[in-house]
């Protein structure tokens, strides 16, 4: 037995049951998530990705099994407590405040995290400023710290809103669909500068994103589960899960090499 396997996961989701009357949303999920790893969840929409993140965040019950967070039993914990033991978020359309600058923004974060009930008018005592100013440089986003955040393009409030995510210093960074609505040739660049930041991190941060991109999957995760019809159907590293045949067929919607092979065959023999 080696090291990793006797490390106790981050995160551990042991037989995860979830229906929406007829609709199999989550069926036996099992995955376990190990410190400073970067596991991408792939699969089409309806897949049961999200009905994962919701019951990892608390925001969905699970009708079975438990979710364990560095050992301790989250199952029946609100998005608030779990928020508060480690678990962060950071969705597909950032949750900002627009009317604010992003400095303010990030202070928010900060004594929202800490439990103050006044984040909304966050102090601006030299230590909380400090410390934003940081987090913005980590993120390239130093220089913009005055601007109002409705000012800002979409790729800079994604950016923002990962930062913000991390001021609660988590133990599990979810991360939805990072690159959506960032530009093509902004993609790696934005991801570069997400995977920097949260290596730069004080504590080694495990990472969960949801991603559609096969590009950006193969280039920064380091594990890939796929889902299908509420089911993990490979699990394993990312060239291994994006070539198995049933993630072709189901997931990424290209046929197995054989198939593709065999069909042009077919089609030169019936145009010969």
């Amino acid at each position: 037995m080696n090291a990793a396997s006797n490390r106790q996961p981050v995160l551990s989701a042991q037989g995860l049951q979830r229906s929406f009357g007829a609709v199999v949303a989550a069926a036996d999920v099992c995955i376990d998530i190990q410190q400073g790893e970067r596991l991408c969840l792939i699969g089409s929409n309806g897949a049961g990705k999200t009905t994962f993140v919701n019951m990892i965040t608390g925001y969905l019950k699970p009708s079975a099994g438990r979710i364990l967070l560095a050992g301790e039993d989250i199952t029946q914990r609100s998005p608030r407590e779990i928020t508060l033991k480690g678990v962060a978020r950071s969705f597909q359309i950032p949750q900002l405040y627009l009317h604010m600058s992003v400095l303010d923004n990030v202070l928010a974060a900060w004594h929202a995290n800490q439990g103050s009930r006044h984040f909304l008018r966050p102090a601006h005592d030299a230590e909380s400023v400090a410390r934003s100013m940081d987090l913005l440089e980590r993120f390239g986003l130093q220089t913009m710290a005055m601007q109002t955040v409705r000012e800002l393009p979409g790729g800079v409030r994604k950016l923002l809103d990962i930062a913000m995510a991390l001021t609660g210093q988590p133990k599990l960074l979810l991360l939805d669909e990072p690159t959506s609505g960032v530009s093509a040739d902004e993609k790696y660049a934005t991801m570069d500068t997400v995977v920097q930041a949260i290596e730069r991190s004080q504590e080694q941060v495990s990472v969960v994103f949801v991603e559609h991109d096969m590009d950006i999957v193969r280039r920064y995760a380091s594990r890939v589960a796929a889902f299908y019809s509420g089911r993990v159907i490979a699990d394993g590293q990312a060239e291994q899960v994006i070539t198995d045949p049933e993630v072709q067929r189901h997931v990424t919607g290209l046929a197995p090499a054989s198939r593709t092979s065999h069909a042009l065959s077919a089609h030169r023999e019936a145009t010969a």
